[in-house]
């Protein structure tokens, strides 16, 4: 704790006054462009990946970088979603899965997850990756994963709207860690005919 409190210290002191008028408006306008929903790993840190200023993207952090589809109901990740396209009227939205992920190691090497039934249920969100990868490993899982999380994410009423109507583009990406590499996945709008 006293790293963080250090840290916070140090924020005030050098990086604040650096970025002073970037957060003087911040305090009154909130503009992303970017929905970017990544893993909730500390290894990923999206705005260091993607060197993006404060108020540049709006973040879900999942483990697994899993993303239910819709269902009605009282949901934090479906409503981060819904606000993010729907009310601040994102115009791109990437889904980034990550080398080493945790999630997807325990899928791919069928991990008794008997003591943590939390996070068993959890990752049968990632049913439909799993049941599509041909490939053994967990660099392939990932990356059907990416695209199974990309599949749920239109199911989103918001989501599918903006796509329909051509302001959001769906964006699939692979983050190495330690190489610091981004592979972009080929990601077709489903709706593009509708459009």
């Amino acid at each position: 704790m006293h790293k963080l409190t250090e840290g916070v210290a140090r924020f005030r002191r050098e990086a604040f006054p650096a970025k002073a008028e970037l957060f003087a408006q911040l305090a009154t306008t909130h503009r992303p462009s970017t929905l970017f929903i990544s893993c909730s790993d500390a290894r990923v840190v999206p705005e260091l990946i993607t060197g993006s200023e404060p108020g540049e993207l709006f973040v879900i952090r999942t483990a697994g970088n899993l993303v239910p589809a819709y269902s009605p109901g009282v949901d934090g990740i479906a409503a981060s979603i819904e606000y993010a396209v729907a009310a601040l009227a994102v115009t791109d939205i990437v889904i980034c899965g990550h080398s080493a992920c945790g999630a997807m190691t325990a899928l791919a090497e069928s991990h008794d997850l008997g003591a943590l039934p939390t996070i068993a249920d959890w990752l049968r969100h990632a049913d439909a990756a799993l049941a599509r990868t041909t490939t053994a490993g967990v660099d392939a899982l990932v990356r059907s994963n990416v695209r199974a999380q990309l599949a749920n994410l239109v199911t989103h009423p918001s989501v599918a709207r903006a796509l329909v109507q051509g302001t959001v583009t769906l964006h699939g990406w692979c983050y190495d860690i330690g190489s610091g590499t981004v592979e972009e996945l080929d990601v077709v709008n489903p709706f593009a005919a509708a459009a």
